[in-house]
């Protein structure tokens, strides 16, 4: 059986070595950056079918409008918003985007394992 790949984007590189650690472990090939034009690369040359993206990873480019471009490179995408703040209004403008899943930031294993089952939802939609 083939791996199925996710692509997981932070600043945090503990957060990144974390979550990469965790789905390897469950079977999935993961790749992880803190580039916003490497998340754009990817989705244009690899079509990962999920992407764990950090809401303030990149301050080159605005989420929202990262989003937009992602969900315009492959429209069948499953966006994981990850984040350590639930802004309502930001939470409404990005899921008018097409966000797949809001996610608060996993700070125990168990909320680790509950995004995995999220992973693994969004690639079944996929």
């Amino acid at each position: 059986m083939e791996q199925q790949g996710i692509l997981v984007a932070d600043k945090d590189t503990a957060f990144l070595k974390e979550v990469a650690d965790h789905f390897t472990g469950a079977g999935y090939h993961v790749e992880t950056t803190n580039s916003a034009v490497r998340v754009l690369s990817n989705i244009l040359n690899k079509q990962a079918p999920v992407v764990l993206l950090g809401s303030d990873f990149d301050k080159k480019i605005n989420l929202i409008e990262l989003v937009r471009l992602l969900k315009k490179c492959n429209r069948h995408l499953a966006v994981i918003l990850v984040s350590d703040e639930a802004s309502l209004p930001i939470v409404k403008r990005i899921r008018k985007e097409g966000i797949f899943y809001y996610a608060m930031r996993s700070i125990t294993p168990e909320e680790t394992d509950g995004l995995n089952h999220v992973v693994k939802c969004g690639l079944r939609v996929v």
